[in-house]
């Protein structure tokens, strides 16, 4: 139970913790090893103004900023600060990807070089057309969600109310009760690429779904180019604070689950790869069967055949010669039965005769 009433599990899950004064944190509690460290980074956040319980990503950037060290005297100290805010059932500020930024330049490096492939990705979707621009739609937030550098486990397990648009900075700002802390890359404005656009355009589509629970109205909605039938508004009806996934599988047709059902983290990456590949499918659509059945050409007639006069003159003399012919086939195959007949009844008996020569002791 915690200082506000809620559970462990509670606070764990809570996107707005509270935060705890320094006061109501014994120094006991923090294992003698640490405590350096730790009054270290609760002086420098008294010194800021700001709590050190909990401590935001940010916070916890600037102090390593402020504070220079070996890489690994710094991960000591985010291993500290990160497990006293486990001790409090506090999202812990090291798992952020602010402050992975912050130790690793190489990898912030490496981000902002994908950033740029991918604004020049996303700049090449289509944007009308059905479904090919329902899959751009998603894959261009998923792309823009991968500049943050998050796990693609991460990625899919996103919801509604853990993506904002940032109301200062052209970018997507990713937040959870879970200690995922980040914000996607502002590499992505060099490239003529609207984060907040991207995003709202999938809101767009996931509103419409809410008031239309339509494939068909979506499709006519992704067909039209101008404004007034296009998608245009349809945003006002995505609920932002919603608990439901963020993204969700579409099939070949453009048709989505029933029930809400993100994506796997193995078809985020997936699609990221595909895409950073250049293998991603165009998604044209299908050619529907056609309901009526494919005219078969009538056959050609047959040629008439003039029959000779004498034709059943001939065909009678024919049946009378064959008639005579076969007129002794029953008296042949009656023959034939009863030497056959009589073949095997000496065999019969050749067999016997031989059976009785042998003589018994011979016999096992």
């Amino acid at each position: 139970m915690t200082g506000d009433g809620t559970t462990g599990a509670d606070a764990d899950h809570d996107d707005r913790p509270c935060p705890i004064r320094p006061a109501a944190i014994p120094n006991t509690s923090i294992p003698r090893r640490d405590r350096h460290t730790w009054s270290l980074f609760e002086d420098w956040c008294t010194a800021h103004g700001e709590p050190s319980l909990a401590a935001s990503p940010e916070s916890l950037a600037r102090f390593l900023h402020a504070h220079p060290a070996a890489p690994t005297t710094q991960r000591r100290r985010i291993a500290v600060i990160d497990t006293a805010h486990h001790r409090h059932l506090l999202p812990p500020p090291g798992c952020a990807e602010t402050v992975r930024a912050a130790l690793d330049g190489a990898r912030t490096s490496r981000l902002q070089e994908v950033a740029a492939v991918i604004g020049g990705i996303i700049a090449r979707l289509p944007e009308y057309g059905w479904p090919s621009a329902l899959f751009a739609r998603r894959d261009a937030l998923i792309l823009t969600l991968a500049t943050t550098g998050l796990p693609y486990t991460q990625i899919a397990a996103l919801r509604a109310c853990d993506v904002t648009a940032d109301a200062g900075l052209d970018a997507l700002r990713v937040e959870t009760g879970r200690g995922v802390h980040t914000l996607t890359s502002l590499a992505l404005a060099g490239t003529g690429i609207s984060p907040r656009m991207v995003y709202q355009r999938w809101c767009e589509v996931l509103g419409h779904r809410t008031r239309y629970p339509s494939t068909r109205m979506l499709a006519d909605a992704l067909d039209a180019v101008d404004g007034d039938a296009g998608l245009g508004g349809y945003d006002r009806y995505f609920e932002p604070a919603g608990k439901q996934s963020l993204s969700t599988p579409i099939d070949r047709w453009g048709h989505t689950p029933l029930a809400a059902t993100p994506l796997t983290a193995r078809a985020v990456a997936g699609i990221v790869r595909m895409h950073l590949d250049g293998r991603a499918p165009t998604h044209l659509q299908p050619i529907a069967r056609s309901q009526h059945p494919e005219q078969i050409p009538a056959p050609d007639p047959v040629p008439r055949v003039l029959l000779d006069p004498g034709y059943y003159e001939r065909g009678t003399l024919a049946r009378r010669h064959a008639h005579g012919l076969l007129d002794d086939v029953d008296s042949v195959l009656a023959d034939v039965e009863t030497r056959a007949d009589s073949l095997l009844e000496a065999l019969v008996d050749f067999l016997e005769s031989e059976t009785a020569r042998v003589p018994a002791d011979t016999v096992e």
